[in-house]
């Protein structure tokens, strides 16, 4: 059997691609997932390089011609080019930095916004509006950790630990489908599909299909079973059971790009309903009304609460 040796044939292929003489499909069938992403990283650097170098010369051509015209001779810039070249070294440099050296991937929601995602192992993910998920893709096939900072809804492929961390404690799964919501001081986990570890500062827990859990304000962690297959806000609704108002209104705000003015009422008062996600005037009377909260938008994307 011929040996090999990998780390020239990668420079080989490298020079071929870059000269043109390899395609992008080409050179992947040739190396590796990781040293593919590598050599797209260089081919970045290098036409950052070619820009500056492009804008360089044109300047320095045009500094030439307006002296010219001014002095009627063109005087000798070398230490002038010499300088603007040491720039162009030091910016590449840092631009060169930026290109290799970050790969943490940010993913981020509006309000009334859902995305989906796939992950580089094929996992999927759909996050709720105002959230935020945010994960190293250089190193995820190594440690696939997210972190989240909202709610989101997780399908994720066998292989390797897959963890979710927040603010609130962290999730940890092999190959199955939950959802984490983590806003404030609220955690709720809901397992449905094979088995979630959810571990706290304190305390570790292990959920089975339809398991949920929930910490809120630090109390202590509540659990029940869910007859859903998937959460509802995926479908446009957004569904509660017990919890606090002022996570309903933190959520509709989240939603319908509003702010509610709660100072009237109590907004400790339990809630259990859900609202839709495609009409702001139907969701505010299905949560207020079966409270017998009265709202009035006083001025526009601007709510205030009273008691009647």
């Amino acid at each position: 059997m011929k040996n090999i040796d990998l780390h020239n044939a990668n420079d080989t292929f490298l020079a071929q691609w870059l000269e043109g003489k390899l395609s992008d499909d080409e050179l992947k069938g040739l190396v590796s997932e990781a040293d593919y992403k590598s050599f797209i990283k260089i081919r970045k650097g290098l036409e950052t390089f070619d820009d500056l170098e492009g804008s360089t010369e044109a300047s320095f051509a045009k500094i030439q011609e307006q002296i010219a015209n001014k002095n009627g001779k063109v005087r000798n810039l070398n230490s002038k080019v010499w300088l603007i070249g040491i720039a162009a070294s030091v910016v590449l440099f840092f631009g060169l930095f930026s290109i290799l050296g970050n790969d943490i991937v940010t993913i981020e929601t509006h309000f009334g916004e859902q995305k989906t995602i796939a992950l580089l192992d094929g996992s999927e993910v759909i996050i709720n509006s105002k959230s935020t998920l945010t994960y190293d893709e250089d190193n995820w096939e190594n440690n696939r950790t997210l972190n989240l900072k909202g709610e989101a809804y997780f399908k994720v492929k066998k292989g390797s630990t897959f963890t979710v961390e927040t603010d609130n404690g962290n999730v940890q799964v092999l190959g199955t489908q939950f959802n984490v919501n983590s806003v404030s001081d609220l955690l709720e986990v809901v397992c449905f599909e094979g088995k979630v570890s959810v571990q706290t500062k304190n305390e570790n827990y292990i959920l089975l299909p339809t398991n949920t859990v929930r910490r809120i304000n630090g109390d202590d962690i509540e659990k029940w079973d869910i007859s859903i297959v998937n959460p509802s806000w995926i479908n446009g609704e957004s569904s509660f059971k017990s919890v606090p108002l002022k996570y309903v209104i933190s959520a509709l705000e989240s939603q319908y790009n509003i702010e509610i003015n709660s100072d009237a009422i109590d907004n400790s008062i339990i809630y259990t309903g859900s609202f839709t996600h495609e009409n702001l005037n139907t969701a505010l009377k299905t949560v207020f009304k079966s409270l017998q909260i009265q709202y009035f938008e006083k001025e526009k994307g601007n709510i205030y609460l009273s008691i009647r």
